[in-house]
C-alpha cells in the first residue's frame, strides 16, 4: 500500500529563497505550456497539443534559459507538466460525462504552492545525510534543507513533494509499503450518522459532538479580513509590509481552523476503527448539499425576486462546510483499510424518518430536529440514534447482498 508523510522543513534564508523561486519557474512553465495549448487549439487547424510534445520541448526551454529553467529537475518540471495534462484530461471527462466542466486556469505564483520529484534520487535526495543527527532532504538548485521528522519513514519512498502553506515549507513523501497486520477483531459493529448540531452520533446511543472550530474563530477571522480589506488589491510583489503581515494574519487563521478540523478527524476516526469491525455511514453528496437555492422570480412584477431561504441557507451551508465531514470520511476510509476493517456507505434516504421497531416511515414520525416518535408504534427515541440504526442495518444488508 501507499502511505503519505508530511514533515516540516526548516530551511535557511538563501534556501528559502530558492525554494520560492523554484515555485515561480514551475508555475512559468505551466503557464507557459497551457499557452501553448489555447494558442494551438484557436489555430484554424485546431491542433490538439499532448504531453509528450510539450515534454520533448524541456530540453530546448532548459538551454535556452539556463538561468531560471536550467536550474532545477528535468524529471520535476516533466511532472509539473503531466499536472497540466491531467487537468486537460479532468476537463474533457466532465464534459462527456455532461457535468458542468472548468477549463484548466493559468495560476499566478502565489497559487503555485507545490513542486513534485517524482523518484527519489532524481532531482531530490530524502534523508541525503544519514549520518547526520538531523534529517535533511536535498533538492536540486536548493540544497540539502533541515527537515523536522516526528515519526519514522516506513517503507521505500516512491515520490517527494514540496508545499508551501503561507511561510511554512512541507516536504510530503510517498512510501510503498507491506499491508500492515490487522487490528485484533472485536465482534462490533456500528453505524454513523453525521450532523449539525452533534458531529456524529452512533447506532449505540453514543454522541460526539460538534467542536465548530470554524464559528469559534470566526470573530478573529471577521477582525483580520477586515484590516485586510483596507489595502488596495495589489500583486504580492507590489504589497507593503502591514499588506503582507494583514495577508498572513488572515492565512494563519484559516490554517489553524483547518489543522484543528483534521485533528479531530483523525482522532474521531481513530476511535471508531479501534473499536468496531464494521462501520456503515451515510453516502453524503456534501456538494449538493451546500448549492445555495434557486432565485424565484416575481411572477407579478419583473426584475424582482421572491425570498427563497438563502440567508438561512447559507448560515447552514457554512455549518455542513465547517463540520468537514468530507475530510471525517477520507480519514475513517483510509484508516479502516490499514486496520482491516470493512467501511460501507449507504443510501441517506429516509435514515431518519424509518422507524426502527415496527419499519414505518413517514415525515411524521420526526416532529422536531432531535426527537423521533413512531405514528404507527408510538416507539421514542433521538432521531439521529434511530438514523444510525438505520443506516447500520441498510449497511449490513448491502454487505450481505454482495456476498450472495
Amino acid at each position: 500500500m501507499i502511505r503519505a508523510y508530511k514533515f516540516l522543513m526548516r530551511p535557511t534564508t538563501g534556501q528559502r529563497i530558492a525554494l520560492g523561486e523554484m515555485l515561480r519557474d514551475h508555475c512559468s512553465l505551466y503557464n507557459g505550456a497551457l499557452q501553448e495549448r489555447r494558442d494551438a487549439y484557436r489555430h484554424p487547424s485546431k491542433t490538439s497539443i499532448k504531453y509528450g510534445m510539450q515534454s520533448a520541448q524541456l530540453r530546448d526551454i532548459r538551454a535556452f534559459d539556463p538561468d531560471r529553467q536550467g536550474r532545477w529537475s528535468f524529471s520535476s518540471q516533466q511532472a509539473t507538466l503531466r499536472r497540466l495534462d491531467k487537468a486537460f484530461a479532468a476537463f474533457f471527462r466532465r464534459i462527456r460525462a455532461g457535468q458542468t466542466p472548468g477549463y484548466p486556469r493559468f495560476r499566478s505564483v502565489s497559487w503555485f504552492d507545490t513542486v513534485t520529484f517524482p523518484k527519489d534520487g532524481d532531482g531530490c535526495r530524502w534523508d541525503a545525510t544519514p549520518h547526520d543527527r538531523v534529517t535533511r532532504v536535498r533538492f536540486q538548485g536548493v540544497g540539502h534543507v533541515k527537515v523536522n521528522q516526528h515519526r519514522p519513514v516506513v517503507g521505500k519512498v516512491k515520490t517527494v513533494s514540496v508545499k508551501r502553506e503561507g511561510r511554512k515549507w512541507f516536504v510530503v513523501l510517498t512510501a510503498e509499503q507491506d499491508q500492515p497486520e490487522p487490528l485484533p477483531e472485536t465482534g462490533s459493529m456500528v453505524g454513523i450518522d453525521l450532523g449539525i448540531a452533534n458531529f456524529l452520533a452512533d447506532s449505540g446511543g453514543e454522541f460526539v459532538p460538534n467542536p465548530r472550530h470554524g464559528r469559534r474563530a470566526a470573530a478573529k477571522l471577521e477582525a483580520a479580513q477586515q484590516a485586510l480589506s483596507r489595502f488596495p488589491r495589489c500583486k504580492a510583489k507590489d504589497r507593503t509590509r502591514n499588506h503582507q503581515r494583514a495577508v498572513d494574519k488572515v492565512a494563519q487563521l484559516h490554517g489553524k481552523v483547518r489543522r484543528q478540523r483534521l485533528d479531530h478527524g483523525h482522532k474521531t476516526a481513530l476511535d471508531l476503527v479501534r473499536a468496531h469491525d464494521f462501520i456503515a455511514h451515510e453516502d453524503l453528496k456534501i456538494r449538493n448539499m451546500s448549492k445555495a437555492p434557486a432565485p424565484k422570480p416575481d411572477p407579478e412584477q419583473a426584475g424582482t425576486f421572491l425570498p427563497n431561504g438563502a440567508a438561512a441557507k447559507a448560515g447552514l451551508n457554512r455549518s455542513i462546510a465547517d463540520a468537514g465531514w468530507g475530510v471525517f470520511l477520507t480519514i475513517l476510509h483510509a484508516k479502516a483499510e490499514s486496520a482491516g476493517r470493512e467501511v460501507i456507505a449507504v443510501d441517506p434516504r429516509n435514515t431518519s424518518r424509518t422507524c426502527p421497531e415496527c419499519g414505518h416511515v413517514s415525515k411524521e414520525n420526526r416532529p422536531t430536529q432531535a426527537t423521533f416518535h413512531c405514528r404507527a408504534c408510538g416507539h421514542i427515541a433521538h432521531a439521529d440514534t434511530v438514523a444510525a440504526l438505520n443506516v447500520l442495518r441498510a449497511g449490513l444488508a448491502r454487505r450481505n447482498a454482495s456476498t450472495v
